[in-house]
């Protein structure tokens, strides 16, 4: 009997489609096999910025510089800054003697400085991302010469290159497939590198390569093969190609199945042979990597245009002074002799000329050049901070957070919106079997109870261990009871699949299209169903030791549109069954009328769905030989149809995937990272918009968007045609809160904007990037929603949509990802993160900054980034004040020197003002200062939001600061001017003065704005005074004065100041003066206002203390996790066509497991006939066969479930409070939650309940019910007598019909509703107090508990 074989039928269809395709677009890029001349010729060549060739080489150019670009680049980056720039013409002017006021070196030295340090520091990056390309670029791999295979660097690939690839090897370009050693030239890659996945995809070469270099010599026939590909040009779209082959006279249409990309790597496969089609930057994966741009933070973008603002302020000032120096020229200087002296013969406007570039000089010290020396060197200093950071440390890997740019350390404060990665970034790609419900009965345990020991297996010598699953019930029922239905389950996992088996270490391991299968079928294997073995049509599994053989007949691969796959096969003994599995929705609508376990089964998927797992129902039907016989003519009359074969196909297939019966729920864990929902959690309280950008399917997203706390348990979701309706309203101003009038969201008024989620698809987001105005409201709807879900999106769909955030927001954007798919997304966004991957370091090589985990991000945010900000904020604040006040001082001395431009400084002081006087206390407080400790900003994240706002360096913060500096400086003019003018000094005194006040206020505001005082802040305020007076008495020695008098005109000056009383008196009262509005400010603010930083010092640790971070709520049942997959189809094409199939039979069982003997080791203990106690947790009841997990209670003999804390018991006897029932024959009753026994007399402590037929206790939470089979979930019950599902807290009677409030129970046999905690006693109408141990007279106690009085009363 021949079997259906639908996939072919399928692929047949899509390969047409694709044909079609290809045929109507441009094919155009040429590519001839072992043809390396012709490719050379047409060699891609560069030259500085000039590029010509149309074939790429295959190295790898992620650095910018070169020997021959380096200087021009360098500089031309530099002088795009305007105090660059700037400074460049004054140091020009100064060489001119006619207008120069002050020496030349003066501004030259600081300059070369500032130019040198950038340029270093620039270099010493890039010399970081040579190195890496160097690595990647020497990379070996075997190339085809005219004498065989030759070993070569990557960098001497090129196109049209034969390439051999061995296993586990990366492949070095985009090659087109010719043959591999395996069957039918199959092989399998993991491309965990492109997009974090670490399931394997399948790729085949064609058939007709595969025929003809397999027929004589491979090396001979390769050397031969003169094929020539036409194929699409080079471009990033990683999941489609179009091309043919043409080659023997025949075209061969490609796709991606024949492609092999850049930086997969070969599993699993021997050998691989491949023609190499795109090479180097041509490859698709380079293509997403985008160019390399030179990024700028938001402070510096805002420090440029102060700067400019400044230039063009002391711009206009000089022209003023200029015009005020030829009003004195020409008004005042011919009245006074020696002033018309002086002047000489040039006119008053030849001199305000001058007057002018003279002033233009003097006054450039206001644009502060040295700020950006100090500016890259605390940037500097503070990667360092990052790099040494031990709480961001990964012992696992050996790896701690770097910070790969030094430029962007104060943007780490300001972020606005998160954009990240899920696969790899959020999850760790690992799958974990962790419960299942199997005939109404849950077994296994949410994944808080890691700690308990796991099963035993060592009786399955195929288990390779692994199984995160500790629920030894579950054991009990397959090995020892051998309970039918949870056989069946598991027979349905071990066969409806499309995994492969490779055998190695003589046990199988899988390979699968789906995480989740490997997952499933792997977890089958260590409970004893091993899937040992495939053929077309036949499957081999052991079930404990038996090795049985399956029929396979027809195979109904997963699509994403039947999100469900079947297999019918045919048993061993000869019936004919169909096993099905998948979504929820699609599977119970499909479940035969009156299916047993229905209702118990969907309360257990919403309890796995509140516990964020990925859920999956499987389901069986037992088929006939003439339903089966029917339904094959059909599908082989089917076959021959050409139009609508595929509907009708979809037809049949659904005609046969009805009246199924629901065998059971599977539970998997996409496994987070450790810390994921706290982070997230503590990052939306700091104001960060999440957006998560994914190629998984949406159920897969949504699912881990809970799990994660990207979403809480009740958002709602905004998607589909809500979304388009609000894309496309006419209203400008859409917004998610609308009027009861709004006609937005006539379909759902209650959906509320901070608790709403948008999830939108690639397809989608491809249409509404195509409409300029969708992308502004897309954004401005997104900004007002928790947070934002992007699902089968691509590697540029990714940086399109950061560039979305950036065009229509001013919020900085981080992109966060550790695959080679993200490096477009993280280059394209303010900041990029890259965390290091399984495998590969794409991510990490074009990131700002790298970590080895996704919870150090909120590290890197809240601590270091606050920091940062605040620091460089501060620190450019305070280096504003004391240059401007400094250098303004001469605008207002013009007014008394006659506009001459004279300096009022000494010229070595205008020189080390800022270099050496001034330069220590700022340093320090910019690498210091903290406004709050490290686990203040982890523990009160909303102080992240003050860099946010830029309140340390916004526009009213900088008008503040340029306001204030302009004040000082008139106070540093006139006062000393005021004091100096009725008395006995000269100038020279009177400049040391004012300098001596303007380090003394610049000092002064230093310490003014230090909250966090170090030795080190101390020493540099110190030393920095120290240095001032040493050098100013050197500088003024009359040694010096002697030696070079044009250069040191302040002989003994400073001597002769310093000893005079008026001047020190002048100096502090000047100071005093000058700090005054920041001494008010700072009073003010204490007094007037309390800020957050303040509130959060004032109050007790004792009142603020919390958890860090938003423990995940689970909220009402109002969501499905769905069965979700990897991006690619699954392996049914190969499985039905035979393709890829190894010849070799598994190895065969010599031991068998004997027919009636189950050996069960340590957590599996049968029950006597007698008193034994069994231990916590694995319970076997002596006349029964149930054992029962924590929290699970068996009763006699009922089906349904009733949800936590209520229950009822079956015909008049106890209403039992949670995790403490009593027996119904015993004598004890219970201490603390502690309930009376119906008709006992004994008192037994919390957790340990009497054995029915004896004395024993038994440990918490295990409780053994006399005469039951089932077992029941965490606080869930099953009803003694009905098959009602009795939602949570509202329990129905049961010989009623009433519905009981929560924690509000009735007495079976009676009337009274008794409050939480207060149950009822079953054969009378007692009242107990809530937790109150009641005793009747003749009670007795045990281990020791005093006995109590009782105190019920009789009703």
């Amino acid at each position: 009997m021949q079997p259906f074989v639908r996939a072919p039928a399928i692929s047949l269809q899509m390969a047409k489609k694709k044909s079609s395709s290809s045929e109507s677009s441009d094919i155009t890029w040429e590519v001839r096999a072992n043809s390396g001349q012709f490719h050379r010729q047409l060699q891609r060549k560069s030259f500085l910025f000039f590029q010509w060739g149309r074939y790429a080489d295959n190295t790898m150019r992620s650095h910018k510089y070169t020997l021959l670009n380096f200087l021009p680049y360098t500089l031309y980056e530099q002088f795009q800054r305007f105090a660059n720039f700037f400074f460049l013409l004054i140091v020009v002017m100064q060489c001119v003697p006619a207008i120069s006021t002050i020496p030349w070196y003066i501004t030259v030295f600081p300059l070369l400085v500032v130019l040198s340090v950038r340029a270093l520091k620039d270099l010493v990056s890039d010399q970081g991302r040579r190195r890496s390309d160097k690595q990647i670029n020497s990379r070996s791999c075997d190339l085809l010469t005219s004498g065989g295979f030759q070993t070569v660097q990557w960098r001497n690939v090129c196109v049209g290159d034969v390439l051999r690839i061995h296993k586990d090897q990366i492949i070095p370009a985009d090659l087109l497939l010719l043959y591999s050693t395996e069957p039918h030239s199959l092989c399998y890659v993991e491309t965990a590198d492109i997009d974090g996945e670490t399931n394997l995809k399948f790729r085949q070469a064609l058939a007709s390569t595969h025929t003809t270099l397999a027929s004589g010599s491979l090396e001979q026939s390769l050397s031969s093969f003169n094929g020539i590909v036409f194929c699409e040009e080079p471009n990033g779209h990683l999941y489609s190609f179009r091309g043919e082959l043409r080659w023997q006279e025949q075209t061969q249409r490609l796709d991606t199945e024949h492609i092999l990309l850049r930086g997969t790597v070969l599993r699993n496969t021997d050998l691989a042979y491949g023609l190499t089609i795109y090479a180097g930057a041509d490859t698709k994966i380079m293509k997403n990597c985008g160019k390399v741009i030179v990024k700028t933070t938001q402070v510096e973008r805002i420090l440029n245009r102060v700067v400019l603002g400044i230039m063009v302020f002391v711009l206009l000032v000089d022209l003023l002074l200029a015009v005020g120096s030829g009003v004195f020229e020409h008004r005042v200087s011919p009245r006074v002799e020696v002033l018309a002296a002086l002047g000489g013969d040039s006119s008053a406007a030849y001199r305000a000329f001058l007057t002018f570039w003279g002033y233009l000089i003097l006054l450039s010290p206001a644009i502060p050049m040295s700020m950006y020396i100090t500016f890259e060197v605390m940037k500097v200093i503070q990667c360092f901070f990052i790099n040494w950071d031990l709480q961001m440390y990964h012992a696992d890997n050996d790896k701690p957070a770097h910070a790969r740019s030094t430029s962007l350390n104060e943007e780490l404060g300001q972020v606005g919106h998160l954009l990240s990665d899920k696969t790899g970034t959020l999850t760790q790609n690992r799958l974990l079997f962790r419960q299942c419900c199997i005939a109404g009965h849950v077994y296994g345990d949410a994944p808080a109870h890691e700690s308990q020991k796991p099963l035993d297996l060592s009786w399955n010598r195929f288990s390779c261990g692994g199984l995160q699953f500790w629920d030894q019930r579950l054991v009990q029922r397959l090995v020892k009871e051998r309970c039918p239905q949870s056989r069946e389950f598991f027979t349905a996992l071990a066969l409806c699949h499309t995994v492969m088996t490779q055998w190695k270490e003589g046990a199988p391991h899988y390979q699968a299209a789906s995480p989740d299968e490997e997952a499933l079928v792997g977890a089958a294997r260590e409970l004893g169903w091993v899937f040992l073995s495939r053929t077309r049509d036949s499957l081999t599994v052991s079930q404990l030791g038996h090795t049985c053989q399956y029929q396979l007949l027809a195979l109904v691969d997963f699509t994403s549109k039947r999100r469900r796959m079947s297999v019918l096969v045919r048993e061993p003994g000869g019936d004919l069954k169909l096993y099905c599995k998948g979504a929820d929705i699609v599977i119970l609508e499909r479940l035969q009328k009156d299916c047993p376990h229905r209702e118990s089964s969907e309360r257990a998927l919403d309890l796995f769905a509140q516990g964020c797992l990925r859920t999956l129902c499987v389901a069986v039907r037992c088929v006939s030989e003439a339903q089966w016989g029917a339904w094959r003519q059909a599908l082989e009359a089917c076959q021959a149809e050409a139009p609508g074969r595929e509907a009708r196909l979809e037809e049949l297939h659904d005609c046969m995937e009805q009246e199924l019966t629901l065998l059971g729920v599977t539970a998997i864990e996409d496994r987070l990272q450790d810390g994921v929902p706290e982070t997230i959690a503590t990052l939306k309280q700091a104001g960060i918009k999440v957006w998560v950008l994914t190629g998984d399917k949406t159920e897969t997203a949504v699912n881990v968007g809970y799990a994660c706390s990207l979403m809480d348990a009740d958002s709602s979701l905004l998607q589909g045609d809500q979304l388009r309706q609000l894309l496309q309203s006419s209203d400008p101003d859409v917004r998610i809160r609308q009027n009861k009038k709004s006609e937005i969201w006539s379909t759902d008024k209650k959906m509320l904007g901070d608790n709403t989620t948008i999830v939108i698809n690639g397809l989608e987001l491809a249409e509404l990037l195509a409409v300029p105005e969708w992308g502004s409201r897309f954004v401005a709807l997104a900004n007002q929603c928790q947070s934002v879900l992007c699902c089968r999106v691509t590697p540029g769909q990714k940086a399109e949509v950061v560039q979305l955030v950036r065009t229509h927001t001013s919020s900085v954007t981080l992109a966060i990802g550790d695959g080679a798919n993200d490096v477009n997304m993280i280059k394209t966004s303010h900041v990029g993160v890259g965390l290091y991957g399984v495998e590969g370091s794409q991510a990490v090589q074009n990131a700002d900054f790298a970590l080895a985990q996704f919870r150090f991000l909120g590290r890197l945010l809240l601590v270091h980034g606050h920091w940062s900000n605040q620091r460089i904020c501060l620190f450019l604040r305070v280096f504003l004040f004391k240059t401007t006040s400094f250098a303004l001082v001469h605008v207002w001395y013009s007014f008394f020197s006659g506009f001459s431009s004279q300096s009022v400084y000494e010229s070595w002081f205008i020189s080390l003002y800022t270099v050496m006087y001034t330069s220590m206390p700022v340093q320090c407080l910019a690498i210091f200062e903290q406004d709050v400790s490290a686990e203040g900003c982890v523990r009160w994240p909303e102080v992240y939001q003050k860099g946010r706002r830029m309140e340390h360096f916004g526009p009213r913060a900088l008008a503040g600061t340029l306001l204030y500096s302009l004040y000082s400086s008139l106070v540093l003019c006139l006062l000393p001017l005021g004091v100096f003018q009725h008395l006995a000094l000269d100038f020279q005194t009177l400049a040391v003065t004012i300098g001596t006040a303007a380090v003394f206020t610049a000092t002064a505001e230093v310490v003014i704005e230090t909250k966090y005082w170090t030795k080190y802040n101390l020493a540099a305020v110190i030393l920095s005074l120290f240095l001032y007076f040493m050098s100013t008495l050197i500088l003024h020695s009359p040694r010096l004065h002697s030696t070079a008098p044009q250069h040191y005109i302040f002989p003994g000056v400073s001597i002769n100041a310093f000893g005079e009383p008026v001047v020190w008196l002048t100096v502090l009262l000047t100071t005093c003066a000058a700090i005054l509005p920041s001494m008010a400010m700072q009073a003010f603010n204490v007094v007037l206002t309390r800020s957050n930083t303040h509130r959060i010092h004032s109050q007790r640790n004792s009142e603020l203390s919390r958890v860090n971070g938003t423990p995940f709520h689970r909220g009402a049942a109002r969501r499905r996790s769905s069965y979700a997959v990897s991006q690619g189809k699954g392996f049914g094409r190969l499985i039905t066509s035979g393709a890829g199939l190894r010849t070799a039979a598994a190895p065969r069982q010599s031991t068998p497991h004997p027919a009636g003997r189950d050996s069960i080791k340590a957590h599996h203990l049968p029950h006597p006939a007698g008193t034994d106690s069994i231990k916590a947790h694995h319970l076997l009841h002596p006349a029964g066969t149930d054992s029962i997990k924590e929290h699970h209670l068996l009763h006699p003999a009922a089906t349904d479930s009733i949800k936590a804390h209520h229950l009822l018991h079956p015909a008049g006897t106890d209403s039992i409070k949670e995790h403490h029932l009593p027996h119904p024959a015993g004598t004890d009753s219970i201490k603390e939650h502690h309930l009376p026994h119906p008709a006992g007399t004994d008192s037994i402590k919390a957790h340990h309940l009497p054995h029915p037929a004896g004395t024993d206790s038994i440990k918490a939470h295990d409780l053994l019910h006399p005469a039951g089979t089932d077992s029941i979930k965490a606080h869930h019950l099953l009803h003694p007598a009905g098959t009602d599902s009795i939602k949570a807290h509202d329990l129905l009677h049961p010989a009623g019909t009433d519905s009981i409030k929560a924690h509000h129970l009735p007495h079976p046999a009676g009337t009274d509703s008794i409050k939480a905690h207060h149950l009822p006693h079953p054969a009378e109408t007692d009242s107990i107090k809530g937790q109150t141990p009641s005793r009747p007279t003749t009670s007795r106690t045990q281990q020791g508990q005093t006995p109590s009085r009782n105190t019920t009363s009789r009703t």
